[in-house]
C-alpha cells in the first residue's frame, strides 16, 4: 500500500511513461497484419497478451538475453535479431508457423519502411513534474537505455525536472536488476521505503522496484496489466492525485 506522505524520492521510466514514441511498433505491426487479412489483428484476447509478451521480453528476459548473445553483433542488434523477434511476436499471437514462414518476408520490409515514430511528451507530464518539484521531492530519470539521453531530454524540455537521470548502460545494470535501482537512491540519499518508481513495465518497473524495496506506481493506459499488484494509473496526471499534490 502506497503511504503518500512517507514518500521523499520519486523515480520515473522515460519510454512509454514521460515520453511516447508514436506510432508503436505493435500497432504498425497489427496495421500490416489487417491488411495481410490476418484475423489475429482483431482479435481482442490476443493482443494484450502480446502486448504482455513484448513487455516482459524486453525486460531483460532469459529469451532476450539468449537473443542478443546469438544474434547480436559487438552488442548491437542486427536484422537478424529483428527478423528472429518478429517471428516469435507471431508465435505469441497464435499464428502458426507455416504462416509466420510465409508472412515474414513480406512484413519485414514493411514494418522496416512504416515504423518511424515521433517522440512524443504528453501534454500532463510536464505541469505534474513541475508541481511535484514545487513539492520539494527529489526527481530522478532511471531509463533501461544503453546510452545516455541528457541532449534528448533537454530537447524535449524534460531535463529541468530532474536531480539526476542515469540508464542502464551507464550503471551496467539493466531493470529488473535490484542494482540500478540501489544506485538511483544512493544518488536521491533514500531510502527504498521513502522512494516511488513510476513506469509502464509491469516486469521491467514494477518487479524490480518492488523488490529493491521502492513503492511502485504502473502507468496503463491500455489495462494491458489488470492483475497488477500495485496502484495503476492511466496517465502520469494522475500521480499528483495519488500523492496529494495539486496541480
Amino acid at each position: 500500500m502506497l503511504h503518500a506522505n512517507s514518500i521523499t524520492t520519486i523515480l520515473f521510466d522515460l519510454d512509454g511513461t514521460l515520453v511516447h514514441h508514436l506510432p508503436s511498433s505493435l500497432d504498425v505491426f497489427l496495421q500490416i497484419l489487417a491488411e495481410k487479412g490476418i484475423e489475429q489483428a482483431e482479435d481482442a484476447q490476443t493482443w494484450p497478451r502480446v502486448r504482455r509478451w513484448i513487455h516482459y521480453y524486453w525486460a531483460q528476459s532469459p529469451e532476450l538475453v539468449a537473443d542478443i548473445d546469438t544474434f547480436g553483433e559487438n552488442g548491437d542488434l542486427t536484422e537478424v535479431f529483428w527478423e528472429n523477434y518478429l517471428r516469435k511476436k507471431f508465435s505469441v499471437a497464435g499464428i502458426s508457423e507455416e504462416e509466420v514462414d510465409e508472412l515474414l518476408p513480406q512484413v519485414a520490409p514493411l514494418m522496416e519502411e512504416r515504423y518511424a515514430p515521433q517522440s512524443s511528451v504528453p501534454a500532463d507530464v510536464p505541469p505534474t513534474l513541475s508541481a511535484l518539484r514545487k513539492e520539494r521531492f527529489t526527481l530522478g530519470l532511471v531509463s533501461n537505455r544503453s546510452n545516455p539521453f541528457q541532449e534528448e531530454i533537454e530537447g524535449l524540455g524534460l531535463a529541468e525536472f530532474f536531480d539526476f537521470a542515469i540508464t542502464a548502460g551507464e550503471v551496467g545494470s539493466w531493470k529488473p536488476d535490484e542494482k540500478i535501482f540501489l544506485h538511483a537512491l544512493k544518488l536521491a540519499q533514500s531510502a527504498p521505503e521513502n522512494a516511488l518508481y513510476v513506469g509502464d513495465n509491469y516486469y521491467a518497473d514494477i518487479i524490480g522496484a518492488q523488490e529493491a524495496g521502492l513503492h511502485s506506481i504502473l502507468v496503463d493506459p491500455r489495462g494491458v496489466f489488470p492483475n497488477a499488484e500495485c496502484p495503476v494509473i492511466d496517465s502520469v496526471g494522475e500521480l499528483a492525485g495519488q500523492l496529494g499534490v495539486n496541480i
